[in-house]
């Protein structure tokens, strides 16, 4: 499966920033060795559901651990028996760009 999630921590400070609390998210999700990306929005990872899951829970634990409230959005692409589809679905439309399809 491919989830795709973002972690929205409440936070005091002025400026709104949440940057630290984000991290903290990201790094369980590199720590936990799944294929995965992070872009401004979103952080995506691959792997088999009950793993994901976890690694998406564990991910707003550490939030939960700075903020009062913790906001999660998820989608998720389940297609049992696929694989590597972080970046085959990517290469499968940029090929079909450059068929001018």
């Amino acid at each position: 499966m491919l989830a795709a999630f973002s972690i929205s921590p409440t936070t005091s400070d002025p400026t709104g920033s949440v940057t630290e609390a984000v991290a903290a998210a990201v790094r369980v999700v590199r720590e936990s060795g799944l294929p995965h990306e992070t872009t401004s929005m979103f952080t995506t990872i691959e792997g088999e559901w009950d793993e994901v899951m976890a690694v998406v829970k564990r991910a707003v634990d550490v939030v939960a651990e700075v903020s009062p409230r913790v906001g999660l959005v998820l989608k998720a692409d389940i297609r049992p028996g696929y694989a590597d589809q972080l970046t085959a679905k990517v290469e499968r439309i940029e090929q079909a760009l450059a068929d001018g399809q």
